[in-house]
């Protein structure tokens, strides 16, 4: 090391395991990489146990990587260093080793942003900050695109950033010359289809669950220290990949909303967590599923392609530019001024609702849930109680393995509990007991029945749904998108009103026991 050279400190978070970054492509014995195991992180909501598990396994892993390749790596695990936060440690680091650089990637969370920030402030060495080269776009890019505009239009933001990344196209226009086969992707799932099993991995974590019991992190949910099933390595993440675009993709797109209490992830790719900690990155991932595609067209099907392309090319990052364009105001949003708590049993999944008990019982156990059990069932039922969205971020954010606040809170408090007041969602995603229904096979041996409205044993969904519209006439009725609901309502006699509003208040005082 030559005197005149800088010591660069350089900040690798946990969910910025890139090892394609510009960073690591060139060993240098003056830069020092830093992964910290931070208290902060842990405790700032309560998470599935799996979640603390499967960051700290993938960070370990990825430092090995890195040691591998010749960088100077130091990490501490969360035994391991008196400091919670990242801005105590960082000092602390640059104290002893006596640093001349620090630097870091953009965060891609508001809270640990405006963190790092004060931390660039207090620190008397320069600080440079630098892009995940993770992102198709930009932070700011879809606040430009939409400026002055009330609402963000997903479909306009997909088409843009399709025709400029060339992907599913030919020339400027959509190959097969249309943009988007979601009418296609609405199938339930058929009596007698048997879903492809998951492919699992069986990764044995059981020194990490000590670590974290020593340490005295509280966590929700299961895990089974020795078949710990997410990967936790790029090569596990690959082997998902190819796993995906192998045996699920060719049916991904039709039962994509669908949901069965024979298989607890469908046709979903559940590669999100992988993507979220960046050890897939979403180009590479989108060009597997066409190169597939492309050499099997006549076993897959046009729609399963394009319905997972515009899930990572168009909503994945659609999320992350509103979140961006709207924080910090938009984790505060309350637009249907909602107060309740959130159910009990949203903690343990004992309800005798069986389609609230499937996804939460499959929560806890998986750290999992794909997006219409996210938004039609657990999310469509707290929104219909009037659950405070502040209560439900909290669960959200905790309970999902790939649950990071900027993907989250925005599917949270915008898509599903429409708390930003129709920012993302033009209307509120509720249902009555029938979309759970047409979509899933719940409603078979439920305790409540699905065609009961009132009385005994009626579906909760069935009177909260009109319970919902009621109460919110004054915000709600003028919206185009649901005009139809309230012109029902209207029709509707007066005693059979009064029935479902009672019926809907007595299982909201008794939301507990049902």
């Amino acid at each position: 090391m030559q005197e005149n050279e800088e010591k660069v400190l350089r900040l690798i978070l946990g969910d910025q395991l890139n090892a394609a970054h510009s960073w690591f492509q060139t060993v240098n014995a003056n830069h020092t990489y830093v992964l910290l195991e931070m208290r902060s992180e842990t405790d700032y909501v309560q998470h599935h146990v799996q979640k603390v598990v499967g960051f700290f396994a993938a960070m370990r892993s990825f430092t090995d990587l890195l040691v591998a390749k010749g960088h100077h790596v130091i990490y501490s695990k969360i035994n391991e260093t008196a400091q919670t936060t990242f801005s105590e440690a960082i000092q602390a680091l640059v104290s002893q080793h006596a640093f001349d650089r620090f630097e870091y990637q953009e965060p891609d969370e508001y809270r640990v942003d405006q963190h790092f920030k004060q931390l660039t402030e207090e620190l008397n060495i320069p600080v440079a900050l630098f892009s995940t080269e993770h992102f198709f776009t930009k932070r700011e890019d879809l606040a430009t695109l939409f400026a002055g505009k009330k609402t963000f239009v997903l479909e306009r933001f997909y088409r843009q950033i399709r025709a400029k990344e060339a992907i599913l196209m030919d020339g400027d226009q959509p190959l097969t010359g249309q943009w988007n086969y979601d009418a296609d992707n609405r199938k339930k799932i058929p009596a007698k289809h048997i879903v492809t099993q998951p492919f699992l991995f069986e990764n044995d974590v059981t020194s990490i669950l000590a670590e974290i019991e020593t340490a005295g992190i509280k966590s929700i949910g299961k895990i089974e220290s020795k078949r710990f099933i997410w990967p936790v390595t790029r090569e596990q993440s690959l082997r998902l990949l190819e796993a995906f675009v192998s045996d699920y993709l060719p049916l991904f797109g039709t039962f994509e909303d669908a949901m069965t209490t024979e298989s607890w992830s469908v046709y979903h790719s559940r590669l999100s967590f992988s993507m979220n900690c960046k050890l897939l990155s979403p180009r590479e991932v989108i060009s597997r599923a066409i190169e597939e595609w492309q050499n099997r067209s006549t076993e897959i099907s046009y729609n399963q392609v394009e319905g997972f392309v515009r899930q990572i090319l168009g909503w994945r990052e659609f999320m992350r530019g509103i979140y961006w364009a709207k924080m910090p105001e938009f984790g505060s949003l309350n637009f249907l001024n909602h107060t309740n708590a959130l159910p009990d049993w949203y903690w343990t999944g004992k309800t005798k609702m069986n389609c609230l008990k499937h996804t939460i019982d499959q929560s806890l156990e998986k750290a999992y849930a794909h997006h219409i059990q996210r938004l039609m069932v657990t999310g469509n039922f707290a929104l219909l109680a009037g659950v405070h969205p502040d209560v439900l971020d909290t669960w959200y954010l905790g309970i999902y393995i790939d649950a990071l606040d900027w993907v989250e809170i925005t599917n949270t408090r915008g898509m599903s509990q429409f708390a930003d007041g129709g920012i993302i969602g033009t209307k509120p995603y509720v249902s009555s007991a029938a979309y759970l229904h047409k979509m899933s096979n719940y409603c078979q041996n439920c305790y409540y029945d699905k065609d009961k409205k009132t009385g005994d044993k009626a579906c909760p969904f069935n009177s909260l749904y009109w319970h919902f519209h009621h109460r919110h006439t004054d915000k709600l009725a003028n919206n185009p998108r649901i005009g139809m609901v309230y012109n029902l309502w209207k029709k509707m006699d007066t005693e059979k009103k009064e029935a479902l509003l009672e019926q809907a208040e007595y299982y909201l005082e008794n939301i507990n026991s049902l």
